[in-house]
């Protein structure tokens, strides 16, 4: 993390296209790190930052489904519009979350 960058909530969770991981939102940016877990010995292993969005390149936040409720974002990266849409447990929090922080970084 850069500097003056505070954690403002992390999860272990699951993106639709990449696949398992953890998304972290902080008060500059969104990430998204794949991890591999094995089951026989119960580890989990950080692989690479395959997402890393700072927030004032958010374009549009909600949160969708019924039984399977996820959070979304889209975003434009190398110029083309991508969406991502995350598995996690409390979809209302984090979009409150992120909304909050998009807006703080707007006022600074």
């Amino acid at each position: 993390m850069e500097e003056g960058e505070k954690r403002l909530k992390q999860e272990d969770c699951n993106e639709d296209s990449i696949g398992s991981g953890i998304l972290t939102l902080t008060n500059k940016r969104l990430a998204f790190d794949k991890t591999s877990a094995r089951i026989m010995d119960f580890t989990k292993r950080f692989g690479d930052t395959l997402l890393d969005v700072e927030l004032k390149d958010v374009a549009k936040t909600w949160k969708e489904g019924r039984l399977m409720k996820k959070v979304c974002f889209t975003t434009v990266i190398d110029g083309e519009e991508k969406t991502f849409k995350f598995g996690v447990f409390n979809t209302k929090d984090w979009l409150k979350n992120i909304d909050a922080a998009i807006e703080d970084s707007k006022n600074q």
